[in-house]
């Protein structure tokens, strides 16, 4: 098995333990990301904090509702750190070929400079990015769909009361009875169909320049993880220790300070790919309607402030930070593992 076959394999499954165990918290970052409240009814729209948004998404929808969304989101977790890992080390071991090639010719270390981590980081994000934008518009639908449903229905209520002659016990009676309908089954399918319905197939490619844009956030986390990678190792064979591998609880440490710098730096073109990507009626406000990334950025400029780009952050850091280090140690573990069991399979040919 190639190696980039092999770290393709293990990123899809490290992610997918990282997904699994982090879920609740993305599904409430991207309601948090999402809610769009205009500056001078900001102070009635403060939902709490993550905790207190967690326990209100479980009284209202139950448990479950903390996972909306979670089998797409692991399909598109698989398919993407596959993708992203395959071609990451495809474009790394042309990189390191390019740089010990320049080597005997006279030129440089032989080692991957940071610009040629970038440029690898970016070449292999764009194409996740490309394959697998579909799947999260679907995420970010199933995730939101309840929010924008009870945003259409407190539509309908101020419609009602606004426009209706009902008084009385009769507005009563149609309030309730908007009350007790029940939302629609809404799942992969529905949400494919809704998507479609609304834009085409250009629909499933909602929020893509950001989205592209944001192949910056795993080239930088990627710059910082191997950089720091490189350092250890070098700190150590500088040392003339017996042993330059980097330890579990090492890789995840890099992980987390590599995740937190490139979330920080890339986080509010996050947000706008998310509200790109939700149906547009969780807004029952046109003004915070979007037609597009620059209508998105301008409006949530004028209408809610700097701020409005940095929502839920602090969810998000936790999430993404804690994710990511759980993804680098267990695709490292499993790479170390084939390493090891495919060792021990060319002894046991050899001694035969």
């Amino acid at each position: 098995m190639s190696n980039a076959v092999l770290n393709g394999l293990a990123g899809a499954g490290g992610g997918i333990i990282a997904q699994i165990i982090t879920y609740p918290l993305q599904s409430v970052n991207t309601r948090q990301q999402t809610e769009r409240v205009a500056k001078k009814s900001q102070s009635q729209g403060s939902s709490g904090g993550t905790l207190v948004q967690m326990l209100q998404v479980i009284r209202s929808e139950g448990l479950g509702g903390l996972y909306s969304g979670l089998k797409p989101s692991l399909l598109g977790t698989a398919t993407s750190q596959g993708i992203y890992y395959y071609f990451y080390q495809v474009f790394k071991n042309k990189a390191e070929s390019i740089a010990a090639a320049n080597k005997r010719k006279g030129h440089g270390d032989g080692t991957v400079g940071m610009l040629s981590w970038l440029v690898v980081a970016a070449l292999a994000g764009a194409l996740n990015v490309l394959f697998t934008n579909p799947i999260w518009v679907l995420v970010t639908r199933m995730q939101t769909h309840t929010q924008a449903e009870q945003k259409i229905l407190e539509a309908k209520k101020e419609a009602l009361i606004r426009e209706s002659g009902f008084i009385g016990s009769t507005l009563h009676e149609k309030l309730r009875e908007l009350d007790s309908m029940k939302p629609n089954p809404y799942g992969t399918f529905q949400a494919a169909y809704e998507v479609y319905n609304e834009a085409g197939i250009r629909g499933f490619w909602k929020g893509i320049i950001p989205t592209l844009i944001m192949v910056c956030n795993p080239s930088i986390q990627f710059m910082i993880y191997e950089s720091s990678i490189k350092h250890l190792k070098k700190k150590r064979a500088d040392k003339n220790q017996s042993s330059i591998k980097v330890s579990a609880l090492e890789v995840f440490l890099v992980g987390a300070i590599a995740k937190l710098g490139a979330t920080v730096t890339t986080y509010p073109l996050l947000v706008v790919k998310s509200r790109l990507q939700a149906k547009q009626e969780i807004s029952t406000n046109n003004s915070l309607r979007y037609s597009g990334t620059m209508d998105a950025i301008v409006k949530m400029i004028h209408y809610e402030g700097f701020s409005s780009f940095y929502k839920g952050m602090s969810t998000k850091i936790v999430q993404s930070v804690f994710a990511a280090s759980v993804l680098f140690m267990i695709k490292e573990e499993l790479v170390k593992l084939y390493a090891l069991l495919a060792n021990k399979i060319l002894l046991l040919k050899l001694s035969k």
